[in-house]
């Protein structure tokens, strides 16, 4: 009686926690974060539009030194480290699946707007920054939401949900993703999965944020760039098939031919999956992002905005493109829209390669999956230790959210916590909610830093150096707070 009781009362919590993550993330966040990207895109006069060199400038030159804290390329990596991840394969397959080939171009469309929604999101990070004892710099929603809008107990509430949701359950998420791949590719069981994911993880976990982000600025990057080297390659070598698969996305987006829908069916089910892929996909208004931002070095906010922005675009033009590009040139032996079962979500992209390419490939597809899974891990984690470090500046708090990570990674190679899961997307969801707010009530803060940079970058010093960007600058609607934003020592 006991033991029904238990499964009744678990059964219970779980369905309301199912019921309100579909809610969040089917229709709430999708449409304020729509909203937020066009807002944003018109605040800033469409920036990703009007500055697209300054954002390659920013990307080409953002290796350079990091005076304390990382590097700018270092926090665009783990950024890139969480956004570029399972949903890239499985996720877009899905939305595939449930709205034909059309979703992809709506996918385009709110990643373009995403672009500026990010750019904000990592301005405010900059701006609102603090420096640390040991030099390093910690930034994002928990620290613009404090000293911005002057709600320090908010930006508490928001540093909670997320240090919950990607420092304990985003490990057991992703570690489970881990050894469900290498089981399902070679039949290694998850008992040696798990011992695999600890020896991978903990030295990296347990080495702090430099650690994590010297990890994501090598292994993040290499790995997209590889799978579209292989995506390419595909696509060189079938132009009919490609040429054909651009067609049906744009064909399928606007109901132009018959066929074309999803299991959902019509333009309506095209653009709700493609929006919905788009938007959750690449992470911008969500925070997560921010919080690498804003531990970055740069000499002008807006750089790391800039890119941030960038982010957004490898993640959905170049990586979700990639893969829906793929399934698509693979042809109805491997995807029929309307036909396809959404049970194959999980290897369909592997399916699909395997046919253009051979067999082979099923092994190279699932060290992919494992190591985006990886990444992940590490990013989400560096996402909690920001905001750990805005509640507590203790090392053994510190230490023991490390140990804890490790261990739930462990766990999550092993078990299947569907409840712990949906926590993590309701806990996702409620902080994406509080720092879209706070991103519309300070607009007018990225605003001035964007304004202050465009006047400023005409203006070179006899030096022939450009002017330092500086807390009271007159393009600011007020000067920053004591402690927000010091500009970097050069040594």
């Amino acid at each position: 009686m006991t033991a029904m009781a238990h499964a009744s009362w678990t059964d219970q919590i779980d369905a309301v926690l199912s019921t309100t993550s579909d809610l969040l993330f089917s229709w709430v966040l999708m449409w304020l974060l729509v909203g937020a990207g066009i807002f944003f895109t018109v605040r800033t006069r469409a920036v990703q539009l009007r500055h697209t060199n300054a954002i390659a400038a920013s990307v080409a030159g953002s290796r350079d030194g990091r005076h304390g804290g990382i590097t700018s390329f270092q926090a665009f990596a783990v950024g890139l480290a969480c956004r570029v991840g399972t949903g890239n394969i499985v996720g877009v397959a899905l939305a595939l699946i449930m709205g034909g080939p059309g979703a992809v171009l709506w996918m385009w469309l709110v990643a373009i707007l995403g672009t500026a929604t990010a750019f904000s999101e990592a301005t405010l990070a900059q701006l609102f920054k603090v420096r640390r004892a040991d030099g390093t710099y910690r930034g994002g929603p928990a620290y613009y939401i404090s000293r911005g809008l002057r709600l320090p107990i908010l930006g508490a509430v928001f540093a909670i949900v997320f240090l919950i949701a990607n420092g304990l359950v985003m490990p057991m998420v992703q570690a489970n993703a881990i050894t469900a791949s290498l089981q399902g590719a070679g039949g290694i069981s998850p008992s040696l999965g798990a011992v695999l994911v600890v020896v991978l993880t903990a030295p990296v976990l347990l080495g702090g944020l430099r650690a994590m982000a010297r990890v994501a600025e090598y292994l993040a990057p290499l790995m997209a760039l590889a799978y579209l080297v292989l995506v390419l390659a595909i696509l060189l070598t079938h132009p009919v098939q490609a040429w054909e698969a651009l067609r049906s996305i744009i064909e399928g987006a606007f109901g132009l031919r018959q066929g074309l829908g999803g299991l959902a069916g019509g333009v309506t089910a095209a653009l709700l999956n493609g929006v919905r892929r788009g938007l959750f996909s690449n992470e911008a208004g969500l925070g997560g992002a921010a919080c690498a931002a804003g531990s970055a070095t740069v000499e002008h906010p807006v750089q790391q905005g800039f890119i941030q922005a960038f982010g957004v675009v490898v993640d959905t033009l170049f990586v979700c493109t990639a893969t829906a590009l793929a399934i698509l040139v693979a042809g109805a032996d491997v995807f029929e829209p309307g036909a396809t079962a959404k049970e194959t979500a999980g290897t369909l992209t592997q399916d699909a390669i395997a046919q253009l390419v051979g067999e082979w490939s099923r092994w190279p597809m699932a060290l992919l999956v494992v190591v985006l899974a990886y990444t992940t891990i590490i990013g989400a984690f560096s996402y909690a230790q920001v905001c750990l470090d805005y509640l507590t500046d203790r090392p053994w708090v510190s230490r023991a959210l490390q140990i804890g990570a490790v261990i739930c990674a462990g766990i999550g190679s092993v078990q299947q916590l569907t409840t712990v899961w949906t926590l993590a997307d309701v806990l996702l969801g409620v902080g994406a909610i509080i720092n879209l707010a706070a991103l519309v009530l300070l607009s007018r803060w990225v605003v001035g830093a964007l304004r202050d940079w465009e006047s400023r970058r005409g203006a070179p010093t006899s030096d022939g150096s450009r002017p330092a960007f500086s807390g009271d600058s007159e393009h600011l609607p007020s000067a920053l707070p004591e402690g927000a934003w010091e500009r970097p020592v050069i040594r």
